[in-house]
């Protein structure tokens, strides 16, 4: 299967929180949605194993910050690249809290919800959590990060391994001629230090 399919799903990206007593964490996830009117219900997904899930279901209450298109993948990597079991993701930050007492991202968000878990399914590698909304606010006029708009613009791209890539030329080591080309002829000669094929190194596209 082509994972790539999923990516045109319609997804936002968020900053998770949660509080337990003194312990504070936070995730990021691409999964919630709006499930009810009247009270007002989200149904959002958090992976088993992370730090977070598991003080959710301890806490019954998280604040979810709705990333915004200034979003960096910095801010994505702080929350969602490091583990909450080993790292104080809040240490030395400050940010505001909601009703809860619960900190949300203060910057790179366009909206902020405080939520209260109702219901909840384990989904095998992710639990689902129904919340009522218990309250919101708008933080900027800035247009929501979309997932797919994470994986073409803020997710860096990753490198191409040499022998993957393409020959563009040939560099000499002794005197750094530059000779234009994907193959270098076997008889060549430098015509700068007359030195043969076995002095030249390829050059890769970038």
């Amino acid at each position: 299967m082509d994972k790539r399919a999923l990516y045109s799903l319609s997804y936002g990206v968020f900053m998770l929180s949660t509080r337990v007593g003194d312990v504070v964490n936070g995730c990021i996830t691409n999964t919630c949605m709006q499930v009810a009117n009247n009270p007002t219900r989200v149904a959002i997904a958090a992976i088993n194993a992370n730090y977070t899930c598991e003080l959710i279901k301890k806490s019954g209450v998280f604040a979810l910050s709705m990333l915004d298109e200034t979003c960096t993948f910095e801010t994505i990597r702080h929350f969602g690249f490091q583990s909450g079991r080993d790292v104080d993701k809040f240490a030395d930050i400050q940010l505001p809290v909601d009703k809860n007492n619960i900190p949300y991202l203060g910057w790179q968000t366009c909206a902020v919800i405080s939520c209260r878990v109702v219901d909840s399914m384990d989904l095998g590698s992710h639990t689902l959590f129904v919340a009522e909304v218990e309250d919101g606010q708008v933080l900027s006029g800035k247009n929501p990060l979309t997932y797919a708009d994470y994986q073409s613009r803020v997710k860096p791209k990753p490198e191409k391994k040499q022998e993957d890539k393409k020959i563009i030329g040939w560099r000499c080591k002794i005197c750094k001629y530059y000779y234009e080309g994907s193959q270098l002829p076997e008889d060549f000669t430098c015509p700068l230090c007359g030195h043969g094929p076995e002095d030249f190194e390829p050059v890769y596209e970038a």
